[in-house]
C-alpha cells in the first residue's frame, strides 16, 4: 500500500509541470474561436491578465528556490498569457473595454516591476518567502477568475461564459500540484493555492453541469459563430 502511494505521488510529481503547461494551453480553443468570430462576447479579461501575473510571480519563486519544474512550466504561462491578452484586447466587444484593458495592463506591469524590485532589495530567501506568499494570492485569482461571470451565469441560467477547456485543465493541474506540493515538496506555497484552485474548478464544473451552454446565454457568453462586429479593435 505504501509503495503504491509513493508511486502515485511520484507520478503526480512527474505530471504536474506538464499539467501546468496544459492549463496554460487550454484557453487556446476559446481564443481561436474569438479570433474566428472577431468577438469576445461576455468572456472576462481577468483569466488572461491574471495568467501573466501569476506565472511571472511563480517564475521568480521557482528561480529563487531553484525549482526547475516550477519556473519552466510557468515561463510557458507568461508567454501564452501575453498572447491571450493581446488577442482578447484586439477583439474585445464590450462597452468600456478600453478603460478596463488599460487598468489590467497597468496592474500587470506594476506586479512585474514590484517583484523585480523585491529580488534586488531583499536577501534571496526573504524575497522567495514574500513572493511565494504573494503567488498564493495570484494563483487563487487565476483559477477562480472564470467565476467573475457567476452573476451572468445565474441570470441567464447558462454557463457558456465559463470556458470549459480551461476549467478542466485547471482541475487536473491543481490536483497534481496539490498532491506534489503536500506530499513531495511539503511546500505550503505550492499546495495551498492549488487546493483552493481545485475547489474553484469543481465549482465551475458544477455550474457547467447544472446550467450547460443553453441558447439563452449563447449571445452573451462565448462568441456566436455568426458574430462579426468588432467594437474594440486596437
Amino acid at each position: 500500500m505504501a509503495s503504491s502511494l509513493q508511486s502515485f505521488f511520484a507520478l503526480c510529481g512527474t505530471l504536474a509541470p506538464y499539467c501546468g503547461v496544459l492549463c496554460f494551453l487550454a484557453p487556446m480553443p476559446t481564443l481561436l474561436q474569438v479570433t474566428n468570430d472577431k468577438s469576445t462576447g461576455a468572456l472576462p479579461l481577468l483569466p488572461y491578465s491574471s495568467m501573466i501575473s501569476n506565472s511571472f510571480v511563480w517564475v521568480m519563486y521557482g528561480l529563487l528556490k531553484n525549482l526547475p519544474s516550477v519556473y519552466m512550466s510557468n515561463a510557458v504561462g507568461v508567454t501564452m498569457g501575453t498572447y491571450y491578452f493581446r488577442t482578447y484586447t484586439r477583439y474585445c466587444t464590450k462597452a468600456g473595454s478600453a478603460s478596463e484593458i488599460r487598468m489590467h495592463f497597468r496592474a500587470v506591469a506594476c506586479i512585474i516591476f514590484f517583484n523585480l524590485c523585491l529580488t534586488q532589495i531583499f536577501e534571496k530567501d526573504t524575497a522567495a518567502d514574500f513572493i511565494g506568499k504573494e503567488g498564493v494570492f495570484y494563483c487563487v485569482v487565476l483559477f477562480a477568475s472564470p467565476l467573475v461571470a457567476l452573476k451572468h451565469v445565474l441570470e441567464t441560467k447558462s454557463a457558456a461564459s465559463i470556458p470549459l477547456p480551461f476549467t478542466i485543465a485547471c482541475f487536473i493541474n491543481c490536483f497534481c500540484w496539490s498532491v506534489t506540493g503536500w506530499f513531495t515538496m511539503k511546500d505550503f506555497n505550492i499546495y495551498f493555492p492549488n487546493l483552493l484552485g481545485l475547489s474553484c474548478a469543481c465549482a465551475q464544473l458544477g455550474l457547467k453541469g447544472v446550467y450547460g451552454d443553453n441558447e439563452r446565454g449563447r449571445g452573451v457568453g462565448l462568441p456566436n459563430r455568426g458574430a462579426r462586429r468588432n467594437y474594440g479593435d486596437t
